[in-house]
């Protein structure tokens, strides 16, 4: 799962208090699913032992297993080392000279894909537009053009503020293409969040859109650009694409309109050759109550593990229709919707609105009508369709899947299961993956031709991959033995530094293990290697000594028949420690009282063990969240001690939930 928001991004919070004893599992899994013999014949990797010898070549000499997936690329002059390290900064390729912007678009130009679709969109109210690799390439060239002349320089900071239309892709690729850093900020944010961003990364320029669509309404985004520019010195011009038609106020010499800048653009721009190494993207972080922290990610390793996870992970082939339905605000946009995708080749699917717009099949008719062979979304998602119910699905043919993907978060086994039998209709494979804002790219993952699934694990990481489970002292924990999820050895596609703040990055991610990456996550390895992730380790409790990873309370009561969804906190007791309190959802079908919340209770007893029973549970009519689908459990940790919320909430999807909470209370 990647994690910010996480992949989309864990983020790390922990300090060397919580690094205390071992984390206690307590979920048991025994179901498993070879992958399906047909999908294995014409995969990628086609069987564990083929996976196997993978992982071990790449682990005894990760230098040539790298070099040789970056060989797959144009470079403009070849790396002089594959990797110089010194804990905790890396260089990979160091003195090659290349640009992924050429090596996602121009490389194709040369090739029958010149004229096959990159991007196949879909407006919210039903408009489409295909764009060809060769019109991608023609676009992103002239937008290029547009920048220079606007004076953005290799290094140049650019603040994009889009909707999920075409030319948000357009303008990522063209900073790309001329060497400025993009800062892509969710187009549901705030002014204040906007103002944030851009000071931290001292950007030179916002594009945006005039508005944006959701539910059937329009949002003004360059209103809220307004009111965030006026306290952001660095900014020099506002880049404006008209969407929606939404009233705007255009300033003088500040602001200027998408199209009329195009109008007057070349369509020919040669690509900037930069340094393996330059800066290629800031992305914040969001959710928490302290600065968000601007994630660096630079140029050729980034591009080298996007482009092969993408490959392998997602078995892709040139006739796929693959579908990412995350926003290209937050990580997984990045790296599994523009640049995995256009680095392989493939044809991807773009949506701009809601998946319940106007109703809940709004997902299972683009699958039926665009032919979707592989989607990626998030437990979240399914957990709303499941509650949605199955006739939503089941009324659409989709037959097209030959392979389904989740990321976010890690999904609990209940609704693995709804994915593979309803959506999937057990003959796609399922590829739970988890990495992270920070890590770029998918780094735990099934190869879905050659690795037997178990419902509720990410499985096994990627060759090139060192990840493993340690106790406090940082040795390896035994098998089924919950720890702390680190490491050990650097990877092409890791961030560089937190912007602007080395001593943060050094701090938060490097200061509980000596030489390890610490991911923030608990987790655990069974007996077959498969990593299970427990939560986050500020989201493990400690009840009557025993600590607890609250996912896995969570998963029991979701295997309950009543319950859509739930979250599971603590807070403190005086006795036990902690106290579990869990916020349930229940399905349309069900209603709230004591009985059921013996009977879950009970539920999960018999699931994990007594000492796993929720001290209280309260009904929900939905979960706080944020834009991108993260269930915000510092508020409902806030609300279970206090009732009440003083933390941000600027991230929040919808603020009637936290009133419609505040409002509940144990019987």
């Amino acid at each position: 799962m990647a994690t910010d928001e996480k992949t989309s991004s864990n983020q790390p919070t922990a300090s060397p208090a919580l690094i205390e004893e071992s984390i206690s599992s307590v979920m048991t899994e025994k179901r498993k699913f070879p992958p399906p013999v047909e999908f294995s014949n014409s995969a990628h990797v086609s069987s564990m032992e083929e996976y196997e010898k993978l992982y071990a070549a790449a682990a005894e000499d990760p230098e040539t297993y790298w070099a040789g997936l970056a060989e797959q690329f144009h470079w403009f002059k070849k790396w002089d080392s594959v990797l110089e390290w010194k804990t905790p900064y890396a260089k990979w390729f160091n003195g090659g000279k290349t640009n992924i912007c050429y090596n996602a678009v121009d490389v194709h130009m040369n090739s029958w894909r010149k004229n096959k679709a990159a991007i196949l969109w879909e407006g919210e109210e039903g408009d489409q537009r295909v764009l060809t690799y060769g019109e991608l390439h023609r676009q992103v060239s002239k937008f290029a053009n547009v920048l220079k002349i606007a004076g953005i320089k290799p290094g140049d900071r650019v603040a994009i503020y889009m909707g999920m239309v075409p030319e948000l892709v357009i303008a990522v690729l063209a900073c790309a293409r001329v060497g400025a850093v993009h800062n892509v900020i969710f187009a549901g944010f705030s002014a204040h969040a906007i103002t944030e961003r851009v000071n931290d990364s001292r950007a030179k320029m916002v594009i945006c859109c005039d508005g944006t669509r959701r539910r059937g309404s329009t949002i003004n985004l360059k209103k809220i650009v307004d009111e965030a520019i006026v306290n952001t010195p660095s900014v020099r011009n506002v880049i404006v694409l008209k969407v929606t038609s939404e009233t705007v106020s255009m300033h003088d010499g500040m602001d200027h309109w998408w199209h009329d800048l195009m109008g007057l653009a070349m369509d020919v721009s040669e690509p900037v050759e930069v340094d393996s190494e330059h800066p290629l993207f800031v992305l914040y972080t969001s959710g928490s109550t302290g600065k968000p922290k601007g994630i660096l990610h630079t140029t050729a390793g980034y591009m080298v593990h996007a482009a092969s996870s993408f490959k392998y992970v997602f078995d892709i082939k040139d006739e796929d229709i693959y579908w990412c339905t995350a926003d290209v605000g937050w990580i997984t946009g990045h790296s599994y919707m523009v640049y995995g995708p256009l680095l392989n080749g493939a044809t991807l699917l773009m949506y701009e609105g809601a998946p319940n717009y106007p109703q809940w099949d709004r997902f299972w008719d683009i699958i039926n009508r665009y032919k979707v062979t592989i989607l990626y979304t998030a437990p979240t998602a399914i957990r709303a369709f499941i509650r949605a119910g199955n006739e939503w699905v089941t009324k659409h043919d989709l037959s097209s899947l030959r392979l389904l993907g989740t990321v976010g978060e890690p999904i609990n086994p209940e609704a693995w299961m709804w994915y593979h039998r309803v959506v999937g209709q057990e003959k796609c494979p399922i590829v739970d993956t988890w990495w992270q804002t920070e890590t770029g790219g998918i780094m735990v993952s099934p190869f879905p031709g050659a690795t037997p699934t178990k419902p509720g694990t990410a499985t096994r990481p990627l060759p090139g991959i060192m990840v493993d489970v340690v106790r406090k002292d940082g040795v390896s924990c035994n098998a089924n033995e919950g720890g702390y999820l680190v490491i050990k050895k650097p990877w092409p596609s890791m961030l560089r530094t937190i912007y602007g703040d080395n001593e943060r990055y050094e701090k938060t991610y490097w200061s509980e293990f000596n030489d390890m990456y610490f991911t923030g996550d608990g987790a655990r390895k069974d007996e077959d290697g498969y990593i299970w992730i427990m939560g986050r380790v500020d989201d493990v409790v400690n009840v009557s000594g025993h600590r607890l990873g609250t996912s896995e309370v969570e998963s029991a009561l979701v295997s309950h028949e009543a319950v859509a969804e739930a979250a599971v906190v603590s807070r403190p007791d005086d006795i036990k420690g902690n106290s579990l309190v869990a916020f349930v959802t229940l399905k349309d079908e069900y209603e709230g009282d004591m009985k059921l919340r013996e009977s879950l209770r009970n539920h999960v007893a018999k699931e994990i063990g007594p000492i796993a029973k929720p001290d209280e549970i309260r009904w929900a009519k939905g979960l706080p969240k944020t834009r991108s689908g993260k269930i915000m459990r510092r508020l409902l940790r806030e609300l279970a001690t206090s009732n009440e919320v003083k933390g941000d909430v600027t991230t929040l999807e919808d603020f009637g939930v936290l009133e419609n909470l505040r409002d509940q209370e144990d019987e």
